[in-house]
């Protein structure tokens, strides 16, 4: 039972689960800047804003931390090296990061 080999460093991901990474880290991109870029602007009295957002950040940060997770597994077993299994990994450690500064850091 041969697997499939992973990609180089220059390639695209060759197997599933580094795209399911790619896909994460994507998805955790494109809502940190919809966040950043249309949330945080609105103002403080839109009734809708306390329920939704919350739910919103939450949501965010999985996607970011599934990112890293899949994509370290990916990097482990599947062994791939490619530069945007890396750029996923990336976007879990900072979504970890965030995570951990709202704990030991609160405001």
């Amino acid at each position: 039972m041969t697997t499939q080999p992973g990609s180089s460093f220059h390639q695209r991901p060759k197997t599933p689960l580094a795209w399911w990474a790619v896909g994460f880290a994507l998805a955790f991109f494109v809502m940190q800047g919809l966040n950043s870029a249309v949330f945080m602007r609105l103002a403080e009295d839109i009734p809708w804003r306390q329920t939704v957002l919350p739910f919103y950040g939450i949501f965010m940060m999985l996607c970011g931390v599934a990112a890293g997770v899949v994509g370290l597994i990916a990097l482990l077993r599947k062994h791939e090296r490619s530069w945007m299994v890396w750029l996923a990994i990336l976007s879990g450690a900072s979504a970890l990061l965030f995570v951990l500064g709202e704990f030991l850091a609160p405001h």
